[in-house]
């Protein structure tokens, strides 16, 4: 699980190691005008969530850092995966079945459940998938290649042959 989860936060590191700060932070794409710098610091904060609440196995995915300066140059977000990726490399099996207590506002208030961390990170890794997706859009409308062909696919969807 480790493994995959760094597989696909280093494609994000990809990215950001080929694009200026300029593009990273770019919001003119439509129709959110949301940046890459954006979907990226988000991806991470609910990392950085899960990260900040295990010690007391409380974790709030609302109690986001939102660190701007991660979402505007390349090099702290490069920063940010860094840290996301040692965290994730600290971890062992043994906590990966701790069972941790974890809220989030879903639109009508707070909601607490419980998960396993193993759970936690599979849902915020599917999230950075999502994401990722969400950055693929942003970066064909500014003229960015790919860094690579799987970038935002979630391996469980089916790959479709492209007519030429």
């Amino acid at each position: 699980m480790i493994d995959a989860i760094e597989n696909n936060l280093n494609r994000g590191i990809g990215l950001l190691s080929i694009i200026s700060d300029e593009e990273y932070s770019n919001i003119s794409v439509k129709p959110y005008h949301s940046s890459i710098g954006i979907h990226m610091r988000h991806v991470l904060d609910m990392f950085d969530c899960i990260f900040c609440g295990l010690d007391s196995r409380e974790i709030n995915l609302a109690a986001r850092k939102r660190n701007t300066e991660a979402e505007q140059k390349t090099e702290m977000g490069l920063v940010y995966f860094n840290e996301v990726i040692s965290n994730l490399r600290c971890l062992s099996s043994e906590d990966l079945n701790e069972v941790v207590a974890v809220s989030d506002d879903l639109g009508l208030g707070v909601v607490t459940t419980k998960y396993t961390v193993a759970s936690i990170l599979s849902q915020a890794h599917s999230h950075a998938i999502h994401h990722f997706a969400s950055i693929g859009y942003i970066i064909s409308q500014l003229g960015i290649e790919l860094p690579d062909a799987d970038f935002g696919y979630n391996p469980t969807t089916p790959k479709k042959d492209v007519l030429a």
